[in-house]
């Protein structure tokens, strides 16, 4: 038992080491408890792996020996000589026991021959350890090697491009020293030429020095010397100014000057103009030369020996002018007691033909057939671009909108203005209505777009002079004068709108036919108001002051339209709407009943815008029409006219009165320059 004795000995020193303080339980290997043990066995932490192996295949033999039954004491004890060893061989404390013992043995055949087992199996896997690692060492070995060489070329080429950059930085600086020095050379040469060139100039100052020297006091010696001449100029222009003066009392002012005299007149003004074109071209900043003086004072000599002849043929002139003008009074004394007794019999043959024939209350069938002739050809065109109103296309729609503004906002645009801005808008109306695109809010647009195109923008723009009439005419009188010389001109080129402006103003204002439309029988009183011209609105119908606003403006238009003519067209065509019916209209409207406020305010207007014109174009014929107006309708018209209405009747009056006082009826205020009147 001394050997047993000896297992439990070297079991308690090892658990009382400070690595070896390991509990177990007996029980563990009858439990089937394996994993104790053998973590019992890795405790050991000074044991190698191979050796841990060692202890868990010798329990496990143990366990699966089916011959022999051991318990946990048996395998452990087994095991401790091996832990000893590696105990003792790791250099630790050895166990103190207070007996000694001597060293045995206790390793049985089996467990030697396992050791060896293991260790011939350490060795194996200790060299195949040591090939592997040789060849990891040599695969390393390898790596390093490739991984330098790669490196070592690297750094080659990185010297390499140092070096390539330090011989490029070194030529830059050569090349930059390159540079400055023939900078230098050639700033060194610049300078050389700027003094050879200072000196040249120096020279050449002095010299310019020396001829501005000259030429100032040449200069100062022309001013003195032009300057007595351009004295001397003054004073001959303004003698023979006042020479020129005193011819013209001399020419005869009723009579036509005598050939003698008109050709002294004219040789002086020849002179004058001889001299002021001299003074003007002194006034250009030249003084006169010798040559022109000399032309100056003949002119004078001549200009003077003209006035002594103009003087005696003026007092000659005097004298014969005295006589025609004393022949000249007998004559208008005798032609004005003549053109009294025409009045005379004119007024009683007028006067007798009223009281025998009277008044129409319509329009003569010719002018009826008219009026419904334009009114048929309108209604017609209307209906040709219907499609063009009702379409649901959003294309044709918007091209719509635009030809109407293309065709509407130009004649808007016209108010009290002349001149090119005129000429601009017509330019741009004669182009849409010849199918030419104009420009309109940005878009170009053309009446060739569509169909029924040009017919719509003719009625469209009828439609707007019309309108422009009733609205700002009749606000602004001096309106209608820019706004019919466009129509005119317009309806020159194209005949078409003119019918359709005509159309329109008869359709808003009847008496511009004249024209006073019966009641129909059915007819509602509102319906026979809008024939009428009135505007019926929500069930009332408009005031009479605005109703009439509206008529005088539309007649004035029309009044305008009559007598003035474009004045950059041919007029070589004939005149498509002159003076001719002004005058049927006055002698239509004196031949119907008079209507009450309405008469009396559109013969005003029509005679203030247009009497002028007629005046010039009829004479004694139209101052004929004006005393019968005066002596025979006038009084028709008060006997119509109620108390609260005789505003209109009064200013007729007065217009009347003064016109055959002086015989002259004043241009309308507003009127255009005589280049747009009607020849």
């Amino acid at each position: 038992m001394p050997a047993e004795s000896l297992r439990w000995d070297t079991l308690e020193a090892l658990k009382n080491s400070p690595k070896g303080r390991l509990k177990y339980n007996p029980d563990w290997l009858e439990k089937g408890e394996v994993m104790n043990v053998i973590m019992l066995a890795n405790g050991f932490t000074y044991i190698t792996l191979a050796q841990r192996f060692k202890v868990v295949s010798h329990v496990l033999h143990s366990l699966t020996d089916k011959k022999q039954s051991y318990n946990i004491t048996n395998i452990i004890i087994s095991l401790l000589p091996s832990w000893t060893m590696v105990y003792a061989s790791n250099n630790l404390s050895p166990v103190t026991n207070p007996i000694p013992s001597p060293t045995i043995s206790l390793l049985s055949p089996r467990a030697t021959q396992m050791e060896g087992c293991i260790r011939i199996c350490e060795e194996k896997h200790r060299a195949k350890a040591k090939m592997e690692l040789s060849l990891r060492q040599e695969l390393q070995e390898k790596l390093v090697a490739s991984v330098a060489s790669r490196e070592s070329e690297q750094l080659k080429r990185f010297e390499e491009l140092m070096e390539l950059k330090q011989r490029q930085e070194y030529q830059s600086m050569r090349d930059m020293v390159d540079r400055e020095y023939a900078l230098i050379g050639r700033q060194e040469k610049l300078k050389e030429e700027h003094k050879n060139r200072i000196k040249i100039l120096n020279l050449r100052l002095r010299e310019a020095e020396q001829q501005r020297l000259r030429e100032a006091e040449f200069e100062r010696q022309r001013q003195v010397e032009g300057r007595e001449r351009l004295r001397a100029l003054n004073a001959i222009q303004e003698e023979i100014l006042q020479l020129n003066q005193l011819l013209e009392p001399a020419a005869p002012t009723q009579s036509g000057p005598s050939p003698v005299l008109t050709s002294y007149s004219t040789r002086a003004n020849q002179l004058c103009s001889q001299v002021s074109e001299v003074v003007r071209m002194t006034a250009e900043g030249e003084f006169p030369s010798v040559e022109d003086m000399t032309v100056a004072e003949r002119a004078l000599h001549e200009m003077r020996s003209l006035i002594r002849v103009m003087q005696e043929a003026a007092a000659q002139a005097q004298e014969k002018r005295k006589k025609e003008q004393e022949e000249e009074e007998e004559r208008r004394k005798m032609k004005e007691d003549k053109w009294m007794d025409e009045r005379i019999v004119f007024v009683w043959g007028l006067k007798s033909a009223l009281l025998s024939k009277g008044l129409q209350t319509k329009a003569e069938q010719s002018t009826l057939k008219w009026y419904q002739e334009l009114q048929d050809s309108a209604n017609q065109c209307a209906q040709s671009f219907e499609g063009l109103n009702n379409t649901k296309d959003i294309q044709t729609k918007k091209l719509r909108m635009e030809l109407q503004k293309a065709a509407t906002i130009p004649v808007s645009q016209i108010s009290s203005i002349s001149g090119s801005k005129l000429r601009e808008i017509f330019d741009k109306i004669d182009k849409l209505l010849s199918g030419r695109s104009v420009v309109s809010g940005g878009k170009s647009v053309s009446t060739s777009q569509h169909p029924n195109g040009l017919d719509f923008v003719s009625y469209k723009l009828a439609e707007k002079f019309v309108k422009q009439g009733e609205e700002e005419v009749a606000s602004h009188h001096e309106a209608a004068f820019p706004i019919a010389v466009v129509a005119s001109g317009v309806w020159e080129l194209h005949p078409k709108v003119g019918d359709f402006i005509l159309a329109h103003l008869h359709k808003k204002c009847p008496y511009a036919v004249p024209h006073y439309p019966p009641m129909k029988d059915g007819t509602s009183v509102e319906e026979y108001q809008k024939i009428l011209g009135y505007r019926v609105e929500d069930g009332g119908v408009e005031a009479q002051d605005s109703f009439l606003k509206r008529m005088s403006g539309m007649i004035r238009l029309y009044a305008a339209m009559i007598q003035l003519r474009w004045p950059y067209g041919s007029k070589q065509g004939p005149d498509p709407h002159g003076l001719n019916n002004g005058w049927r209209w006055l002698a239509q409207m004196l031949n119907m009943e008079p209507l009450a406020d309405v008469t009396a305010t559109l013969l005003f207007d029509f005679l203030e815008v247009c009497g002028n014109a007629l005046m010039k174009q009829y004479q004694v014929q139209f101052w004929k029409l004006i005393l019968l107006i005066q002596e025979e309708y006038l009084p028709r018209i008060e006997a119509v006219t109620s108390q609260g209405q005789a505003g209109s009747v009064t200013r007729l009056k007065q217009f009347l009165e003064s016109s055959l006082r002086s015989r002259q009826i004043p241009p309308p205020k507003g009127q255009l320059s005589s280049h747009f009147w009607r020849s």
